[in-house]
């Protein structure tokens, strides 16, 4: 688009320069390249990495069509008026461009995805080579790619169902479609295999991930997932099947432990290495929900052409080198829920909500869901078949029984105290076993050797990564404490797997109690100021888990926490001033803290950051709108420029941002006659009166407030010249 656009303007500065006589259709045609320019323009700024590829490409297409018919058609005109001679030396430029425009193409991926959704509407299989260079041109080469482009597509097709943008949604439908086939395909095309050349079955892998199913779980559909992929899914919002589309009636995620025992079964006949397997579920054919296999005994299958290698199990085993450490994926998840500040029980009650989370663990996967189910395996598990009969409907269609029997057994997270040693994994045996490795890491956090610990605080950080029950033992176990000594390691990849390793217990409650009782906040504070970017990122997002409890508050915000968190709010990489804000829009719910945070010197930042298209425009507004409330924060607010910004975040932020910003000069307008006035001059009163009509709730009601307001004040104006 912009090599049609560079083109283009040298045509029209030969327009200005020879005068060109320009007509009314002419003039028709430049307004409308200008609303094409400003389509193109506002794509580009809305894109984002979490939209989908396949809907960004037809969409960046289509605008590009557009672009080169109005250039094209401008052209032509151009032509036809080029009549003096003066005019004439233009002709061959115009000509060239003309040609040029003519030879312009789709892009081969849009022609792809455009083939193959021409097939799907003709009810004809679309070409498994146009299949295979949809995959390789977008880049969905891996399953995490493609689970994330269902997730995407998914929803935004949710964003037009909503908004009853009937054209958007038909097309978003057909994608959804093609997706489901993308993933068909490749599940097809590209089985993983063992060492000895054996595929895995199909049916033991998640439709959604692609991958072996370790910890499947069934959903309200009836439908079988690997729960690590399912509960990404539903922490987007996403309520219907992926695989059946059926709305999902509750987000229960229920143990298949007939599949699971399936697996394991095929796993120990095939001598597929399980790691942290015992003798017990060697025996039984269970696997607890960590364990995993073991890297090299998978291999991918001959991948279709090029495509690299993508159906490698995504658990490594802790024991061997660490991927995580390779990868800048690691921890780099952030949960998408909002976070509503308002907590029951807190002790002033907020009215805005928020675009921070509730709860952030290394990755995606570690929230805990309240639906995660305990269930003890039956023991006539063990006995089914090695012929795996019927395994096609057991990991797909569930009997309502067996839905049932999960549903009842359920049990809440909140309740984990009640846990006993027979519930934790598959009986006592297993969960001594898993206390007693536990025990030994927590030795091997004090022994002399830095190696040593360094290898104990990752394994310690790897178990407490995705599994509920793991960070229950490990808090009780007692590793608290020796993971808290290694805060003040010299040692900056020793500090940071230790800090990360409290940030996965401190999502379990009973564990946020025994981090605060054994003195974390200090440590956590040190890491803040002498720990690598990902140790202060994970310390910040530490300090905000715990600030969840109320009383938590007070006593973070005493300690000096404050300060470390607006200095990497200020000079933090871009996921550790995500994570500083968090942190600190939760201790400002606490009105102590609210003082304390305009006094590091916050609001500087936060304006700095509403000026800054680094995705944190809704964050530093929502911090801001608490700071507002009271008289120190508005009047930084106000010295340090923000008054411009808040009005042009009024104009063209979000709509959670404009209803904060209406928020923040409400405060700053009832409380200031200066203050209202800067905000007049700033030309507050058109997008007021807009959002007054077409905002939030919240939104209009603040915005009809402060138009009120400044009535009130020209009429007092003017009673007051007619007096006079």
């Amino acid at each position: 688009m912009v090599g049609v656009l560079k083109r283009l303007k040298p045509v029209l500065d030969d327009v200005m320069d020879y005068k060109i006589p320009s007509d009314a259709n002419l003039c028709k045609e430049c307004e409308n390249l200008d609303m094409r320019v400003n389509e193109a323009r506002d794509f580009i700024e809305k894109w984002s990495p979490k939209m989908s590829k396949i809907h960004s490409v037809l969409q960046g297409g289509t605008l590009l069509i557009k672009l080169q018919s109005s250039s094209l058609d401008i052209c032509h005109m151009i032509v036809r008026s080029l009549q003096s001679p003066p005019s004439a030396s233009v002709l061959a430029n115009l000509q060239h461009y003309i040609q040029e425009l003519q030879c312009l193409k789709k892009e081969m991926a849009m022609v792809y995805i455009e083939e193959a959704l021409r097939s799907q509407r003709d009810n004809i299989e679309p070409c498994k080579e146009h299949l295979k260079e949809i995959i390789e041109l977008l880049k969905l080469t891996s399953n995490q790619e493609l689970l994330k482009e269902s997730i995407a597509v998914e929803k935004e097709r949710l964003n037009a169902e909503t908004n009853k943008m009937k054209g958007d949604l038909v097309e978003m439908n057909e994608i959804v479609i093609l997706v489901r086939t993308l993933r068909d395909y490749v599940m097809k095309t590209e089985c993983p295999v063992v060492k000895s050349g054996l595929s895995i079955p199909p049916y033991f892998c998640c439709p959604l991930s692609l991958e072996l199913m370790l910890d499947p779980v069934i959903v309200a559909s009836g439908q079988t997932y690997e729960r690590q992929s399912m509960q990404k899914w539903l922490d987007h919002g996403l309520t219907v099947c992926p695989k059946t589309r059926q709305r999902l009636t509750h987000t229960k995620l229920i143990p298949n432990y007939t599949v699971k025992a399936m697996i394991a079964t095929w796993c120990e006949e095939n001598n597929v290495k399980l790691y942290g397997n015992s003798e017990h579920n060697k025996s039984s054919g269970t696997t607890s929900p960590s364990d995993h296999l073991l890297s090299q005994d998978l291999t991918p299958n001959c991948c279709v052409g090029s495509l690299p290698s993508c159906n490698s199990i995504s658990r490594s085993s802790p024991k061997t080198e660490s991927t995580f450490e390779k990868q800048k994926g690691d921890n780099s998840f952030r949960l998408c829920g909002e976070y509503n500040g308002c907590q029951s029980g807190g002790t002033e009650k907020c009215e805005q909500q928020s675009p921070y989370v509730h709860s952030r663990s290394e990755s995606f996967s570690s929230s805990i869901s309240s639906t995660d189910c305990t269930l003890a395996v039956s023991k006539d598990v063990s006995g089914i078949s090695n012929k795996h009969q019927n395994v096609k409907v057991l990991s797909g269609e569930i009997t309502k029984a067996l839905l049932e029997n999960g549903n009842n057994n359920d049990s809440n997270n909140n309740s984990h105290s009640s846990i006993d040693s027979h519930s934790v994994f598959n009986s006592g045996s297993d969960e001594l076993t898993t206390s007693s490795h536990i025990n030994k890491l927590i030795e091997d956090l004090h022994h002399h050797s830095i190696e040593t610990k360094t290898t104990a605080a990752e394994e310690l950080r790897l178990l407490t990564k995705h599994n509920k029950e793991n960070r229950i033992i490990v808090g009780k176990c007692g590793a608290v404490m020796p993971l808290l000594s290694l805060l003040y390691s010299d040692g900056k990849v020793t500090q940071e797997h230790a800090v990360t390793a409290l940030l996965n217990l401190s999502i379990n409650e009973d564990n946020k109690a025994l981090i605060m009782e054994a003195g974390a906040i200090e440590p956590l504070i040190h890491v803040l100021k002498t720990g690598n970017d990902s140790a202060k990122e994970n310390s910040a997002a530490a300090l905000f888990s715990l600030s969840v409890i109320e009383n938590n508050k007070a006593r973070i915000g005493r300690s000096g926490a404050v300060k470390a968190l607006v200095d990497l709010l200020a000079s933090g990489t871009l996921r550790g001033k995500k994570d500083a804000a968090t942190a600190l829009f939760n201790l400002s719910i606490f009105h102590e803290n609210k003082a304390r945070i305009v006094q590091a010197g916050a609001v500087k930042f936060l304006v700095r950051l509403m000026d800054h298209a680094e995705g944190m425009v809704d964050k530093a507004v929502a911090l801001l709108s608490n700071l507002s409330t009271i008289p120190e924060g508005r009047f930084e607010i106000a010295r340090e420029g923000g008054i411009p910004l808040l009005v042009e975040i009024l104009e063209s932020g979000s709509q959670r941002g404009k209803e904060n910003a209406a928020s923040i000069l409400l405060q700053l307008c009832l409380h200031s006659t200066k203050f209202c006035t800067l905000v007049l001059q700033e030309g507050a009163v058109p997008p007021l009166v807009g959002l007054s009509q077409s905002g939030t709730p919240r939104a209009r009601e603040k915005a009809q407030q402060l138009l009120s307001h400044f009535r009130n004040l020209r009429e007092l104006a003017a009673s007051g010249k007619g007096k006079s």
